[in-house]
């Protein structure tokens, strides 16, 4: 049993997997979120200082949304958010669509059989290299 302490409100709680809150921390960010989720529905032009300011909610958590692509701030918004692999400006995620594409080539191609390589030789056999019998 993985007993620890909830980051928010510092109770302990049976750690399962995942963020390392506690259950009722984790049912009132859920709310928390679907707050968000109204309010940036409501209001498409909001960025990230209206949604803290309208919703009370910390801007660290708003980026982790983001990050899990749970939330995307669409019009083109620059949220602040850089692609991990690049530093492209991206809206929503870890990484930009080119360096997805490349990770997913890469991948790919990682998982192929490598191709049989061709059967080496058969060396001959040279009349210097065979066994000899002497007549005695």
């Amino acid at each position: 049993m993985d007993v620890r302490n909830c980051k928010r409100c510092r109770r302990l709680f049976n750690y399962i997997s995942g963020q390392s809150i506690c259950p009722q921390c984790r049912e009132e960010l859920e709310k928390k979120f679907q707050e968000v989720k109204k309010y940036l529905f409501d209001n498409r032009g909001a960025t990230i200082p209206d949604v803290v300011k309208e919703c009370d909610i910390d801007e660290g958590q708003i980026r982790q949304w983001v990050r899990e692509e749970r939330l995307e701030f669409s019009g083109g918004i620059n949220v602040g958010i850089t692609c991990e692999n690049c530093g492209a400006p991206i809206s929503t995620g870890r990484f930009c669509e080119k360096c997805k594409a490349s990770m997913i080539n890469d991948l790919q191609s990682a998982g192929r059989r490598p191709e049989p390589e061709a059967p080496a030789p058969v060396k001959t056999q040279t009349r210097e290299n065979k066994m000899r019998f002497l007549n005695t």
